[in-house]
């Protein structure tokens, strides 16, 4: 069921990610290597640029709805994904 949705749904439509505060930044800083030690930096300034973001909620649904598996998108981690996708999927089910 959620996959009918996820091919219905206009979550790409719009041109977001031309809004995105993370346009001009490196893409690597989106992908740390490790939650420990250097990475644990590069997480809090990735989650900083997506803090004030104004398509952080697009960001979020974009990388929940395609499984995004690894970097920070919509200002969560692979972790914070992993839980946030289990209630995500659930909210889907309900509404289908």
């Amino acid at each position: 069921m959620a996959l009918t949705w996820i091919r219905t749904h206009d979550w790409d439509l719009g041109g977001w990610r031309h809004e995105s505060s993370c346009r001009d930044t490196a893409p690597d800083l989106f992908f740390p290597v490790g939650t420990t030690g250097p990475a644990i930096e590069q997480i809090d300034v990735a989650k900083g640029i997506c803090t004030g973001c104004p398509v952080r909620p697009e960001c979020l649904e974009f990388a929940l709805a395609t499984n995004q598996e690894s970097g920070i998108w919509g200002g969560l981690t692979e972790e914070e994904r992993r839980r946030e996708r289990k209630a995500w999927l659930a909210r889907q089910r309900a509404a289908s």
